[in-house]
């Protein structure tokens, strides 16, 4: 018998080789650490805040899209009716649902630096929440539709959002204080660490252009023209916020479904610090030019444009191809995978309605709700995601992979409808008989959009369904 450990009988005189390891998987991981009992209870509470908001504006909605559709809309009031629930709707699906979050991912990922601001962060602006959501209710006031954040012009209301305000700068301030030490070299984790940083940065420049506005307006303005300039800079700025959180819940939602990135770290990083730099033109914008000038208002559409789209392309196509490329190994990835697809999609298709606006239309509500619902897609995903590290059971079933696709489905049925409305001139911000809906043609789209923003309600509300059963059924134990 040959000593020979490599001999195999047969091959007379010719070792065998040993088999090769398995090929490494290629590609980067993108994962974040949300551990840690004082961040989780921090954690519990801004997503305790964001379903809050995201039931509100459920009830909102509902009163929204009955207004403005064909028929159903004869037995609502007028406009007053409509335009004081789209401020709330708009107010507690975007602005509150987004900080809300925000504070979750910032509490997660954030050290235990400056916990001090933590607690009254939260509980501040929860209480500009509440009195913000009862004012329709309690004093209603004059309905104002200013871009980004549209208000009533009532006490309990303005009270409320100078609440809010101050509750989301003290989350701020400790989201900047608290976030970990990054350095030159990234892996996944970094990276998305960098992101959360980089949106942190850009909320800061967002604050910081809302009270540089409100410290120079001219106080002979009032009603639109005032809210309309004070929330402009500001709100510019908070878009890089919403679009830097997307990104990153993007890539871990990707990576929770196994899929590996072809962007490395730094190229991510790289894609990060583009979309951050073009924030930067809002300090100069305002030292440049005055806040009620044409060319301040178009410096800051310029650099929106300019500075955020860049990264998401890259972005988006390299989790979509890993996402479809990956194969799931168990049936919680599927919610999380339905949520990141639905979101690039209709993420896109807002977009590209955004490259054909022309006029003041409602093909522009189209395009801002095709980009606002991915951004809400994407963290919806994120919540399903965080859900098993705050102790809860992870979302699974037909109903929770579903979710998110009649969610994004109702959503670009509704732009399309708005889109197609658009191509006949109709106004944008305006309900019931004001429409002025002359032909078949606008009746039909203005329906689709009826019909496409009750499918989005419901899976909103089934959204919100899945994420407390959830909360209800603690994690299994290891």
């Amino acid at each position: 018998m040959s000593a020979n450990p490599f001999h195999v009988p047969g091959l007379r005189g010719r070792p065998a080789l040993p088999s090769p390891p398995p090929p490494a998987r290629l590609g980067a991981d993108y994962q974040l650490d949300v551990s840690g009992d004082a961040r989780l209870a921090l954690g519990r509470g801004w997503l305790g805040l964001g379903l809050a908001a995201l039931i509100g504006s459920g009830v909102f909605s509902v009163l929204l899209v009955a207004s403005r559709t064909p028929f159903v809309n004869r037995w609502l009031p007028a406009a007053d009716f409509f335009q004081i629930s789209l401020v709330l709707h708009v107010d507690l699906s975007v602005l509150v649902w987004f900080v809300a979050m925000a504070g979750m991912l910032w509490s997660l990922y954030g050290t235990a630096r400056a916990q001090w601001l933590a607690r009254p962060g939260l509980w501040v602006t929860a209480a500009g929440t509440l009195a913000m959501a009862l004012a329709p209710f309690l004093d209603p006031g004059r309905p104002v539709m200013a871009n980004y954040i549209p208000v009533l012009e009532s006490p309990l209301f303005l009270a409320g959002l100078v609440l809010f305000g101050l509750g989301a700068t003290l989350l701020v301030l400790r989201s900047l204080l608290a976030a970990p030490r990054l350095g030159l070299h990234y892996d996944g984790r970094g990276a998305l660490g960098f992101g959360l940083g980089a949106a942190a940065v850009a909320a800061a420049v967002g604050v910081l252009g809302f009270v540089w506005s409100w410290a120079v307006l001219p106080t002979s303005l009032h009603g639109k023209a005032y809210y309309e300039i004070l929330f402009w800079g500001g709100g510019h700025a908070l878009q890089f916020t919403w679009t830097l959180l997307m990104l990153v819940a993007w890539l871990w939602l990707a990576s929770a479904c196994g899929a590996r990135s072809v962007l490395t770290p730094r190229v991510t990083v790289a894609m990060f610090s583009l979309a951050l730099a073009g924030v930067f033109v809002t300090p100069y914008a305002y030292l440049a030019y005055d806040v009620a000038s044409v060319e301040h208002r178009a410096l800051l559409t310029w650099a929106m444009r300019l500075g955020g789209g860049p990264a998401i392309l890259p972005v988006g196509l390299s989790v979509v191809y890993g996402v479809l490329a990956a194969r799931l190994a168990a049936p919680e990835q599927r919610p999380l995978r339905a949520a990141l697809l639905a979101s690039v999609l209709v993420f896109a298709a807002g977009g590209v309605i955004g490259i054909f606006i022309a006029g003041s239309n409602v093909r522009i509500p189209a395009h801002y709700h095709g980009c606002i619902v991915g951004v809400t897609l994407a963290l919806m995903g994120v919540v399903y995601r965080v859900l098993p590290a705050l102790g809860c059971q992870a979302p699974r079933g037909r109903m929770a992979a579903w979710q998110p696709w009649l969610y994004g489905i109702g959503q670009l049925i509704h732009i399309i409808g708005l889109v197609w409305s658009g191509g006949y001139g109709v106004q944008r911000k305006v309900a019931g008989a004001e429409q002025v809906l002359r032909s078949t043609g606008e009746v039909v789209g203005m329906g689709m959009m009826g019909l496409g923003g009750l499918i989005a309600i419901i899976g909103g509300l089934l959204f919100v369904v899945v994420a407390i059963r959830a909360i209800r059924s603690p994690a299994p134990r290891a």
